[in-house]
């Protein structure tokens, strides 16, 4: 895996994570709903702590946003092209260092169905299901990240930035 740099969000940012969003693959056919005319804005991006994945040349690999008020993991997204390369596991490490780092003991995840199996495997457990609703026509997955429980010792925290 080359080099990423977790750093946090700016409102200049708002752009390459608004394309990361409505380019995902995982929201092509009936989960595109979701995503048609979503916007990452930069006021949501100076309100709440946004996190963003860059490569060395500065490409946006991926981010999370944590809704600290709601102990909530609200966006998560790893580029088509980064996927699969230890990404998102660094950005969920992350974003549960944060989270610590705020006090938090858990954080809540409603999961984009096709995405249940990347939150387990990243150490979040299954807590329920979220009925459909609104423009939502599909249950969705509720998972917890539990934040009592010591992080896994073979993450590579050499390659996160600090947890601000």
């Amino acid at each position: 895996m080359s080099e990423i740099t977790i750093r946090r969000a700016t409102a200049a940012d708002s752009k390459r994570l608004t394309r990361l969003v409505r380019g995902s693959a995982a929201y092509r056919g009936p989960y595109a709903v979701m995503v048609d005319g979503y916007r990452v804005g930069g006021a949501y991006i100076e309100h709440h702590p946004v996190h963003v994945a860059v490569d060395a040349d500065g490409r946006v690999l991926g981010f999370y946003a944590l809704l600290l008020h709601e102990a909530e993991l609200d966006l998560a997204f790893v580029a088509d092209s980064a996927q699969g390369l230890g990404t998102g596991r660094l950005l969920m490490a992350h974003m549960r260092r944060v989270a610590r780092a705020a006090g938090l003991t858990s954080v809540r995840v409603v999961a984009h169905p096709p995405a249940e199996e990347f939150y387990l495997r990243t150490g979040a457990r299954r807590t329920g299901t979220v009925a459909a609703s609104g423009r939502v026509h599909w249950d969705r997955p509720e998972l917890t990240y539990d934040l009592t429980v010591p992080e896994d010792p073979a993450l590579p925290a050499g390659a996160l930035a600090d947890a601000r």
